[in-house]
């Protein structure tokens, strides 16, 4: 789903792919991938990923690709503009999280500092009339 021009989040084709493999694995009944964001880690918050077996009546429900995502509304305005990759080299493979409200994250890589959007810029950025 995308609010006028602005996507909340999309996928590259390496992350679709990879979805579609996760998600049609026939041990996984799940139709679509969650995502989020958690408190903790060293710069304060980090992506969350699993399946999601159910959708609340506030999730955002995005999809791209063939990919159904389900995003928590607490995360929405952490993941406005995201870009969800896969990456794969010798020492691992994981789905990464090109986020431009990120401003920071710790060392290891495991955790980040995200500002989240600011609704009047959102609104402008998407022509919405709240915004005039």
């Amino acid at each position: 789903m995308a609010t006028g021009n602005f996507s909340i989040l999309t996928m590259t084709e390496a992350a679709a792919k990879r979805a579609h493999e996760l998600l049609s694995a026939p041990d996984k009944q799940a139709a679509a991938l969650r995502v989020g964001i958690k408190n903790g880690g060293c710069a304060g918050m980090s992506y969350t990923l699993d399946f999601a077996d159910t959708i609340g009546p506030y999730d955002e429900v995005v999809e791209d690709k063939g990919v159904k995502i389900v995003i928590d509304p607490k995360a929405l305005m952490f993941l406005f503009g995201t870009e969800m990759d896969f990456e794969a080299n010798k020492l691992g493979a994981g789905f990464i999280f090109k986020n431009p409200n990120q401003t920071g994250s710790c060392g290891c890589g495991e955790s980040v500092s995200i500002t989240p959007v600011d609704q009047a810029s959102l609104g402008s950025a998407t022509g919405s009339p709240e915004a005039m």
